[in-house]
């Protein structure tokens, strides 16, 4: 399919049929090709006020291009300026452009004037605009003498500054002899016209150097006026007065300004207090976008004016006294601006045209043609041409009817000057678009493929896809006036040979160009925003992919700047990283990737926190007795908001250097009231607080003294115990400094009987916090008051404690002790109380010292260890729990006051009865034969009574470690040696053994041990053929033995888990069922036993080198029931806790198989 060029931006779809579509005679977007002829076009031109630097040449340019290559003359003030006569001008080769030297020899002010261009060849003339030449000028100021100003504090000042008229007009600013500039507010300000306007003058305004200076930036200098001194004289009071204006004059004004400029308009007022002023436009709103305000809302600016903007604006001037105001007319001149400017025209012999030259202004400008230069009512005439106001109409040009128009518009305010030539041309099509041009284009993107052309007639223009002009099917093209062709999303599809043809009656050209389809470049993986502290460090990634054919750059940029010249900044592959972040790298951070054909960024904001800078600017304001309020400002929240504000206070009078919490405000707020005490030298300090923490401290506030008053408390902690039988000693906390509320702090102390009829007893004593009151009865009850004083008065009465004199020893013991043995362990004691007043002091509870009578031999070798339990309180009754079973105890009772014991009540006699021994000793098994073994073992080292027998219990273990019948035998309380007949030769053997008394039995201990072997029968086992040598019988055993290391193996593992260690599963195997665990139910301790139970167990175990088992001694300590050697009891006197221990299980009947078997016993089943 082809497709043809429009006149105006259309569409085409795939499958319409073709259509011949032509462009107007307008070519304006078609450049003429210099290798033909055309007239003159001005390129290149010096603006039309053209101000210059006296001190360097002169240049004033004119640059043209045409063909022939055009001729250049200049006009001066009117007149031909024969640059031949002078000298000092010169004109560029090939160039209209004039150079005249200056800086040899001449004055800048003698080539001052209005300039012209002409540009001519054959084809006509175009011509310049009036190009204005005036030098700067940078006039120094006129010596005057400033006499000083001298007025009252309150009143308004001008400081007039009137700067030399310099071209172009100065820019002015006030300084001081230091060069700082002076400092302006909303009541010093400078107008527009550089004068320095106050308000209303402070003492503080007195000064010898105000100073005007005049920057002219043309020339690069500074002029300065002489200084002037103001001295305001401090009045006692000056007087409010309402505003007035001193700019502008009167009620209302004028001002009238051109369209495009900037309207300025000022008002500045005087008044005390200083006034506030307002901006209004009367009939209608003042632009948002365009609306500025200046100069602390004394100046309104509004930029690119409009004729929209004329009107009334109003200024008012407002303080606390009244208002003013003031009205402005505007009026929005323009000078002329184009419509429709002129535009060239390629014409082909006989063809129709037109040229249009459209301007508007105010006042309306008045249009007028020029036809190479030269007014058209006195130019050559031409019979094809005819004007119609701002149209000139042409028809059946001709080769003659080649010129250069000037369409001038112009009115008071300026003028509009443009150059459009006709060009009458007859020439085939050409296409300027370099053949085979590659184009490259990312996939979703509009494609632009060029076709520039030129020939007269316009011609037409034609695109083909591909060598044989296959269709263009199911998209949409675009065709563009200057024979662009725009695919407006290409695809990958898109890629191939397109074909531009361009046809008019002189004949064709065509050009191919190519298509191709690139991958768009992403990024995969984008910077994502962070919040790192100061100090820190912060990565940022940035993974791109792209087509593969093109290569990628990527470089990333800080606030859409350059990153930091600073080592801190690494960037690898694909990652940005900032090390010791500070402050100054806060801000957003994109990563850019670029390719020859696309650019993809991505950002991300990096914000850098941290604790809040330190408040500062403290102020004490509001100052009382009681109260001051405390301002600050807030320092830098360092990207994280401030939550609140901590207020600490110091003492420089009492506590120096001690800083105080007084309170806390949240971090919105920069004042607070603050509570004072009196007689304190206050200084304060604020810290600000956020997520991130707490700030330094800001540096003290001023220091403030609050006045003496008397304590507003009492002293604390007032207590009254005597340290005699016969004294008081009453004790407080005493004031610190801070409360004390004034100098001279002291006490009143006053006390009485508390169940008597005596009157209070006072004294007044020092800052102290003790007083003994000697003579006192012994522990009787008193009032007490401690009550606080300074030299500006008393405290508030204080209530009454209460408190007793010294404590004595208690006189009386306790009476009718009483015994009752619970069981072997544990007795309970009865006991009536004691008299309270023979207690003499604060009963603390009552004490039994109770220990166990010695044998003779014992005796002799220690003292008696008595042992003590006290029962706090009231208690007339308590237990005593860890006796010893078949023991002989003494007991007695004593009560306790805060002094100390009373007297012992009488020894108190009791005996435990028998309880169950503990295990034997020790158990030796030696001696084996083969149906024999030897047992030898020791008591128990606790019998707890009487042995009656000892019980022995045994089973063998096969090879396969499973349990034989269990043999029960009795063997008397006076054996120490036992020997087992009648056993199996080379048989492992388990026993269980324990000793009993009347009470029950006792803690079984065990033991294991082997016969030994027949070597009869091993003899005639070795005359038998030797299974050991068979093959079959070693495989079998490898594979035995690789068995039993993978077992040993799981063994290992689960016993490293924590699972249960392969001897005790034996012994849990193994268990005695005859034996049961004993419980003594003593109505009060539960489940008790000081002793652990052994039972058999489940599995074979090794036995110690010696082949004895020790039962370790457990004694059972007191402490672990009272307070130190001074057990405690719940308030029934039980003792808290329980004996207990572990207990094996039962020997099993019948036979069981072992979970684990131990590698020895395994080894053991083959011999």
């Amino acid at each position: 399919m082809q497709l043809k060029i429009m006149p105006k931006k259309k569409r085409l779809s795939a499958g319409r049929a073709p259509l011949m579509l032509f462009l107007c005679q307008m070519i304006s977007a078609l450049e003429v090709p210099l290798d033909l002829v055309q007239p003159p076009t001005i390129t290149q031109q010096s603006p039309k006020d053209y101000i210059i630097d006296p001190r360097e040449n002169i240049v004033i340019q004119c640059e043209a291009k045409g063909k022939p290559s055009p001729s250049f003359s200049w006009t001066r003030n009117g007149t031909h300026f024969d640059i031949d006569k002078d000298p000092l001008v010169t004109m560029k080769p090939g160039s209209g452009t004039l150079t005249i030297n200056i800086m040899s020899e001449g004055k800048a002010e003698t080539y001052e004037g209005v300039y012209q261009c002409t540009a001519r060849n054959e084809r006509g003339a175009a011509i310049s605009n009036n190009i204005v030449i005036r030098p700067s000028r940078s006039p120094l100021w006129t010596k005057e003498k400033l006499e000083p100003i001298i007025l009252r504090n309150g009143q308004s000042l001008v400081l007039p500054c009137r700067p030399p008229i310099g071209l172009p007009p100065p820019i002015i600013f006030w300084m001081d002899n230091s060069f700082q500039r002076l400092p302006q507010s909303e009541r010093v300000s400078q107008g527009l016209n550089g004068d320095l306007y106050f308000s209303n003058v402070l003492p503080e305004d007195t000064r010898e150097d105000y100073i005007c200076y005049a920057r002219f930036n043309h020339t690069q200098t500074i002029q300065q006026k002489q200084p002037i001194s103001v001295k305001v004289i401090s009045a006692k009071s000056h007087r409010p007065r309402p505003p007035t204006f001193l700019t502008p004059d009167g009620n209302t004004s004028r001002k009238e300004e051109l369209r495009g400029n900037v309207l300025s308009l000022e008002c500045i007022a005087e008044g005390l207090p200083t006034p506030i002023i307002y901006w209004i436009k009367e009939d209608g709103t003042l632009p948002i976008n365009r609306t500025f305000y200046r100069n602390f809302k004394k100046t309104l600016q509004i930029v690119q004016v409009t004729e929209a903007d004329s009107g009334n604006y109003q200024c008012i001037a407002k303080n606390a006294l009244g208002a003013i105001h003031h009205t402005i007319s505007v009026t929005v001149k323009a000078a002329p601006y184009w419509i429709i400017a002129p535009q060239n025209l390629v014409l082909s012999p006989e063809e129709d045209g037109t040229l249009i030259c459209r301007a508007n202004g105010n006042p309306k400008p008045r249009i007028s043609w020029l036809s190479n230069g030269v007014p058209i009512e006195i130019a050559p005439d031409d019979p094809s041409r005819k004007i119609d106001g701002d149209t000139i109409i042409f028809s059946k040009v001709q080769e003659r009817s080649s010129a250069v128009y000037q369409c001038n518009a112009s009115n008071e305010y300026g003028y509009l000057l443009a150059n459009a030539f006709v060009n009458v041309l007859a020439e085939p099509p050409r296409i300027l678009t370099s053949a085979n041009t590659l184009y490259q284009v990312i996939a979703n993107r509009p494609a632009l493929l060029d076709c520039a052309f030129f020939g007269s007639p316009l011609p037409t223009i034609e695109w083909f896809k591909g060598a044989k002009g296959s269709a263009l099917r199911e998209d949409i093209y675009v065709l563009h006036e200057n024979g662009t062709l725009e695919i407006p999303v290409a695809q990958k599809d898109s890629t191939g040979t397109y074909t531009c043809v361009a046809r008019n009656k002189l004949g064709m050209a065509k050009n191919d160009v190519h298509l191709e389809i690139k991958d768009p470049t992403r990024i995969i993986k984008q910077p994502e925003y962070a919040v790192v502290q100061r100090g820190s460090t912060v990565s940022f990634e940035c993974k791109v992919k792209h087509d593969h054919t093109l290569i990628p750059t990527v470089m990333w940029l800080k606030d859409h700047g350059e990153l930091p010249n600073d080592g801190r900044f690494t960037v690898d592959k694909d990652r940005l990283v900032v090390a010791d972040v500070n402050d100054d790298d806060g801000g957003t951070y994109t990563c850019v990737a670029n390719t020859t054909l696309d650019n993809v960024s991505a950002s991300a904001v990096l914000s850098v926190v941290d604790v809040p800078n330190p408040p500062f600017d403290l102020e004490l304001t509001d100052q009382l007795d009681r109260s001051v309020q405390l301002s600050w400002t807030p320092g830098d929240d360092n990207n994280s908001p401030i939550t609140k504000f901590i207020i600490e206070y110091e003492d420089a009078m009492h506590e120096p250097g001690l800083w105080h919490h007084q309170t806390e405000v949240p971090g919105t707020q920069t004042t607070a009231q603050l509570k004072l005490s009196p007689y304190v030298n206050y200084s304060f300090r604020v810290m600000a607080e956020n997520n991130l923490g707490r700030s330094l401290p800001s540096e003290a506030s001023e220091q403030y003294l609050t006045k003496a008053a008397e304590p507003d408390k009492n002293p604390t902690a007032v207590e009254g115990l005597g340290s005699e039988p016969d004294n008081l000693v009453i004790t407080w906390k005493p004031l610190n400094g801070f409360e004390s509320n004034g100098p001279g702090l002291q006490y009143k102390v006053s006390w009485r009987q508390k169940d008597g009829d005596d009157e209070w007893t006072s004294v007044v004593v020092a800052n102290v916090s003790k007083y003994i009151v000697s003579g006192t009865p012994t522990f009787v009850p008193y009032l007490i008051k401690v009550q606080a004083l300074n030299d500006a008065g008393f405290a508030p009465e204080p209530a009454a404690v209460m408190g007793h004199s010294g404590e004595d020893l208690p006189m009386v013991a306790p009476g009718n002790v009483r015994v009752n043995v619970v069981n072997s362990t544990l007795a309970e004691v009865h006991w009536d109380p004691v008299p309270l007043k023979s207690i003499r002091g604060h009963l603390q509870g009552y004490r039994i010292y109770y220990w166990k009578a010695q044998s003779s031999l014992t005796r002799n070798r220690r003292h008696i260890e008595k042992k003590i339990l006290t029962f706090q309180g009231s208690k007339t009754h308590g237990m005593l729990p860890g006796l010893e079973p078949f023991s002989h105890y003494t007991l007695n009772v004593r009560v306790v006051n805060g002094k100390g014991e009373g007297p012992a009540s009488p020894d108190k006699v009791f005996n435990t009865p028998e309880g169950v021994p503990s295990a034997p000793s020790s158990l030796k098994i030696v001696n084996p034969t083969l149906d024999s073994l030897t047992l030898e073992w020791e008591p128990p080292s606790h019998p707890n009574g009487i042995l009656t027998e000892y019980t022995l219990k045994y089973q063998p273990i096969n090879s396969t470690h499973e349990l034989g019948p269990l043999v029960d035998l009795k063997i008397p309380a006076n054996k120490t040696r036992w020997i087992l007949k009648n056993l199996n030769f080379s048989t492992r053997y388990k026993f269980y053994f324990y000793a009993q008394t009347a009470a029950g039995s006792g803690i079984q201990i065990t033991e294991e041990a082997i016969t030994t072997v027949d070597e009869g029968k091993l003899a005639m086992a070795s005359r038998q053929v030797d299974i050991a040598t068979q093959g079959w019988f070693i495989g079998l055993m490898c594979a035995v033995a690789l068995l039993i290391l993978i077992l040993l193996i799981v063994c290992f593992i689960r016993r490293n888990k924590g699972g249960k260690y392969p001897v005790k599963e034996k012994e849990d195997a193994h268990a005695d069922p005859e034996i049961q665990p004993m419980k003594e139910d003593d109505g009060t301790f539960g489940e008790y036993s000081d002793a652990e139970d052994h039972k058999p167990l489940k599995k074979g175990s090794r036995t110690p080198s010696d082949r004895t088992v020790k039962k370790e001694d457990s004694d059972d300590s007191l402490v672990d029931y009272g307070e130190g050697v001074n057990g405690q009891f719940n308030e029934d006197g039980s003792f808290i806790g329980q004996y207990s221990g572990k207990k094996e299980k039962e020997p099993a009947e019948g036979n069981e198989s072992s979970e684990a078997p131990s590698p020895v016993n395994a080894m053991n089943s083959f011999v």
